[in-house]
């Protein structure tokens, strides 16, 4: 029997709504507070025009120019500065949000087989689709209204109620932008994993190209998603125009990922994938290569990533004497180091932002065990001659190495980059030194996740939850005066500061302790414990 196309489609709306509702508040409230408290901070750093005008001089440069987009430099207040430093790198992670969020309702439940089950019952063939994107939609109107009425009650003189509600709205547009591009490739791919794979590419390419136009033909920019944000001119001449071709090119996906869905059938795409070998190489008959094999695209992506996080704070090293040098609030984030320059006691800080950066594909390659063993895919693999522990230990040891080598790459970049923009280069064992010594607290982090794991399987949501605890203590905590008891719970806090503060043995052998008795802990939890599938 025939349903209307969208029969059943509010119902669905109330069940993807009940579906998201610890997910979606958590993205938004990590989005809103960050982009919040930014003004109060760069209020305080930067008090006096004179210091904002130090700042404009800096960012003034092809490389700024690529990373941030165009800004509004001639008049640098603090609205102007906050759009410039902020709103195209939350427009990333704002685009990533709905990837994920439309891949895992799209791809995700028809490649998991929710869908058929859905299908089965009186809807329309179009309903689970037009649920997901009316959800986005909601999502992406709350998000424009509370990113836009937060900024607006901060009362900052420069940032009024029309340049705040645009901040917001551009956030909101780019949310649904990608949400189009996301129920696009859901199309088109056959698998979830190509859908994010795809959709991530886009997103990422929108930033070259945005880059490259920014920095040399401005023509170009206007080709890139990201490109439209950099040109609203938030907090100065406030183009809604912008707005209005985002909406509209959000809805012409909308109705293409419509039509291409109408037409395809089920657990089909129009890119399918490609056949695989008969046989398996040499190289992937073993549970570690396994781990590698199925997560080399994501790795890849985060490999370039962190080596472009510690190259893009590498090329501002060589401009922070000058506006950092005598501001009071910056001496507060950065703390008290007599006969250290600047330069050292930024990198201090740095280390701790880009370890706890390194600390999320660890993290992602242990919960990835349990994403598999919900979808009952690690049952073949106990079936035959590989154990509990070696199968654990197998992604154990993945992230282990891969936590190694994503501090490695940041440094690399950072040492390159700041080499690049400074007349005296920095040493790069001196860098290394710094950041290596937090690797002890990394693998207290990935001990968790393998305690969570294989323990409560349930909770492994808890570690994404105490990494961010982590970061706002740790990097905030000095402008918002924390207490240092609230730095000392997480491992991260009991690491030295290099080269600020001497390196002392003991704290790093009591973390790689404390982590070998969380794995341990995993470890027997897991060899008990029953597998569970969805």
């Amino acid at each position: 029997m025939s349903y209307p196309l969208l029969a059943g489609m509010g119902r669905l709306i109330g069940f993807i709504v009940r579906l998201d509702r610890m997910r979606v508040p958590l993205w938004m409230l990590g989005i809103a507070f960050f982009t919040l408290i930014v003004p109060p901070a760069l209020s305080e750093i930067y008090g006096s025009q004179q210091e904002r005008d130090v700042m404009a001089g800096s960012m003034a440069n092809p490389a700024m120019t690529a990373m941030l987009g165009p800004g509004e430099l001639d008049n640098y207040t603090i609205g102007a500065m906050t759009a410039h430093q902020m709103l195209l790198l939350t427009a990333l992670v704002v685009g990533l949000m709905a990837i994920l969020l439309v891949a895992r309702h799209t791809r995700g439940d028809e490649e998991e087989g929710r869908m058929e089950l859905v299908r089965s019952l009186p809807v329309g063939r179009l309903s689970w689709l037009n649920a997901t994107l009316v959800v986005q939609v909601g999502i992406f109107a709350l998000l424009a209204a509370v990113t836009g009425i937060g900024l607006t009650m901060l009362g900052v003189e420069s940032m009024d109620l029309e340049g705040s509600l645009l901040y917001g709205v551009i956030l909101g547009a780019t949310g649904l932008v990608f949400a189009g591009v996301a129920a696009l490739f859901a199309q088109l791919s056959d698998n979830s994993r190509g859908t994010i794979g795809y959709s991530i590419a886009v997103l990422l390419i929108s930033y070259l190209v945005r880059a490259a136009g920014d920095v040399g033909n401005e023509t170009l920019s206007w080709l890139s998603p990201l490109g439209w944000v950099t040109k609203a001119g938030v907090y100065s001449v406030n183009n809604w125009g912008v707005v209005a071709l985002m909406t509209a090119f959000a809805l012409l996906l909308f109705i293409v990922a419509n039509g291409l869905h109408a037409i395809r059938d089920l657990d089909r795409g129009f890119i399918p994938s490609r056949p695989g070998r008969s046989r398996a190489s040499r190289f992937l008959q073993s549970p570690i290569a396994l781990v590698f094999r199925l997560q080399r695209t994501g790795l890849f992506a985060w490999a370039i990533g962190m080596y472009v996080l510690g190259a893009s704070y590498g090329s501002i090293l060589g401009d922070l004497e000058g506006f950092l040098g005598n501001n009071e609030m910056a001496g507060k984030m950065l703390g008290e180091a007599e006969g250290l320059t600047i330069t050292e006691q930024f990198i201090a800080l740095l280390m701790t932002v880009m370890t706890l950066a390194a600390t999320i594909p660890p993290i992602l390659v242990v919960n990835r065990l349990r994403g598999e063993e919900k979808k009952g895919l690690i049952d073949p693999l106990l079936g035959r001659a590989v154990s509990r522990d070696s199968l654990l230990g197998s992604y154990l040891l993945a992230a282990i190495v891969i936590g190694f080598v994503m501090v490695l790459l940041a440094v690399l970049g950072l040492w390159s980059a700041g080499n690049a923009s400074m007349e005296n280069g920095l040493n790069f064992g001196t860098i290394y030194g710094a950041a290596a010594v937090y690797y002890p607290a990394i693998l207290v982090m990935i001990g968790i996740s393998v305690l969570f794991t294989g323990c409560f399987p349930k909770m492994t949501t808890v570690n994404w939850l105490y990494l961010i605890y982590s970061f706002v203590v740790l990097f905030m905590g000095g402008l918002l005066q924390l207490p240092d008891w609230m730095k000392q719970v997480t491992p991260y806090g009991y690491v030295p500061r290099a080269p600020v503060e001497d390196v002392t043995f003991l704290p790093l052998f009591v973390l790689g302790v404390i982590a070998i008795v969380l794995i341990t802990a995993g470890f027997v939890g897991f060899r008990r414990r029953d597998m569970e599938t969805l």
